[in-house]
């Protein structure tokens, strides 16, 4: 209690809550505790009830879709996206999401044209669901990652020319 709280600590805290698309973030060390949320708008309700199915329907779907798009995903795979100009990149540790749920169109597919800001994924990490948004306008070229696809933070999802 004889140490004020830093607030040059705080600033930047809440300065990598905002950069990252986090929802919760938590600093500890022997003074003090401190935890930042904020509150995030969901892009769909219906988005949390199917997830459980996502996986088991993936199986029987993955037979048929995974076979036809990996002679297009497989060149993709050979080539190092982490630093294309147009990859969109995972902004935190989680699983992918194509689309809303399981019934419902990706958000975007090879050939789309998007608009900056448009959703091109969601990323589902502690159970919240985050749209990825596209940071620039134009036409998707590359989708790197499948539904269910585990992702780490920077590694590219999609690519937008």
């Amino acid at each position: 209690m004889a140490n004020p709280l830093d607030t040059k600590v705080i600033s930047k805290l809440a300065e990598i809550l905002d950069k990252s698309n986090l929802t919760e973030l938590e600093y500890e060390d022997e003074t003090c505790r401190i935890c930042l949320t904020r509150e995030v708008t969901q892009v769909s309700a219906p988005a949390y009830a199917p997830v459980p199915q996502i996986m088991p329907q993936a199986a029987p779907v993955a037979q048929a879709a995974p076979v036809a798009a990996e002679p297009a995903a497989q060149p993709a795979q050979d080539q190092d996206f982490s630093k294309h100009p147009g990859a969109v990149k995972s902004p935190m540790v989680g699983v992918v999401y194509l689309s809303a749920d399981p019934n419902s169109p990706n958000y975007v597919k090879v050939g789309d044209s998007v608009a900056e800001g448009d959703t091109v994924c969601l990323i589902e990490a502690m159970k919240t669901f985050n749209p990825v948004k596209a940071h620039k306008a134009g036409k998707v070229t590359n989708i790197l990652v499948s539904t269910g696809d585990p992702v780490e933070y920077g590694e590219p999802l999609v690519i937008i020319e």
